[in-house]
C-alpha cells in the first residue's frame, strides 16, 4: 500500500489483492513481477504465496487481502487512487463477491476518486451489470496493440463515471481506433533493461485521434532502461489531461 505513488497519473495505490498471470505481450516485462521478487525477498508478508510451498517463486500467485479493504477508510484527505497496480482485480480467480467489496470500500469513501485498471475485459463486461458502479470509480482496460483493441469495445458495455485506455506499454500503431464511449487515454513507452521500442508516429497517431473525438490524452514516458530515461515531451509539450468528470 502506498499513500503516494511515482505513477504519473495517480497519487496514491491500493492493493486488496496482489499477484497476476501473463495473459498478453504487454505482460512480458511485468514491472509489478519484478517488484514482488524485490518485495518477497524483503519479507513482505503479501509477496510470499508461490502456489506451491516447494518451490522459490517470485511471491506472485493471485493472493486476496480482505485485511487492507479498510485501508482507504483511513486516508483523510482526499486521493486520486490506482487499485491494484500489482494485480487485475478482475483476474479469474478473484471472486465475484470479493470484488462487490472492493466496489463497496469505492462507493464508502466518496472522497477518493479510484482508477481501476484491467487486461481481462471480457470478465469485465461478463460481470458488469452484477455490480453496484460507484460514481467516484474510473474503469480502464489496457491494449498494447491493434490485436487488443477489442478491449476497448468490452469496456464500452461498462456504466463507469470515467471509461479509459492505457496503452502503455505501446508495441505497435492503434491506427484507426475507435475511442466512442472513452474519456480518457493513457501512452507511454515500456521501461526496464529489455524495454521494446515505441515509434513517434504511434503516439502522435494516439494523441490526435484523441484531439478528434475529445478525448483527454496523458502522455506518461518514453520509456528506456529506466521509466524516465527517454523523458515525457511529445513534440517539445507535456500532456497531462485529465478527463473532465460532471458533478453526481
Amino acid at each position: 500500500m502506498a499513500d503516494k505513488s511515482a505513477i504519473e497519473w495517480t497519487e496514491a495505490t491500493w492493493n486488496p489483492t496482489t499477484g497476476c498471470d501473463r495473459v498478453s505481450p504487454g505482460c512480458d516485462h511485468c514491472y509489478a513481477l519484478t517488484l514482488s521478487k524485490r518485495l518477497k525477498a524483503m519479507g513482505s508478508p503479501k509477496y510470499q504465496n508461490d502456489g506451491d510451498p516447494k518451490t522459490s517463486g517470485p511471491g506472485f500467485k493471485l493472493t486476496l487481502h480482505p485485511d487492507s479493504l479498510d485501508v482507504p477508510r483511513r486516508w483523510g484527505a482526499p486521493r486520486l487512487v490506482f487499485v491494484n497496480s500489482m494485480s487485475d482485480l478482475f483476474h479469474d480467480d478473484v471472486p465475484l463477491e470479493y470484488i462487490m467489496q472492493v466496489f463497496k470500500v469505492i462507493r464508502e469513501t466518496p472522497q477518493h476518486t479510484y482508477q481501476v485498471l484491467t487486461k481481462r475485459a471480457q470478465r469485465l463486461s461478463r460481470e458488469a451489470n452484477k455490480l453496484d458502479w460507484p460514481p467516484n470509480l474510473w474503469m480502464g482496460v489496457s491494449v498494447e496493440s491493434r490485436r487488443y483493441t477489442f478491449r476497448i469495445d468490452h469496456l464500452r458495455k461498462v456504466p463507469a463515471a470515467v471509461r479509459f485506455v492505457s496503452a502503455e506499454p505501446l508495441l505497435g500503431p492503434l491506427s484507426a481506433v475507435d475511442l466512442e464511449g472513452v474519456q480518457w487515454l493513457i501512452a507511454g513507452g515500456e521501461s526496464g533493461a529489455n524495454a521494446r521500442p515505441m515509434k513517434t508516429e504511434w503516439v502522435i497517431e494516439l494523441r490526435d485521434a484523441c484531439a478528434s473525438a475529445g478525448v483527454a490524452f496523458f502522455f506518461k514516458q518514453w520509456g528506456g532502461r529506466t521509466p524516465k530515461a527517454g523523458g515525457r515531451e511529445l513534440e517539445g509539450e507535456l500532456w497531462d489531461q485529465f478527463p473532465e468528470v460532471k458533478a453526481a
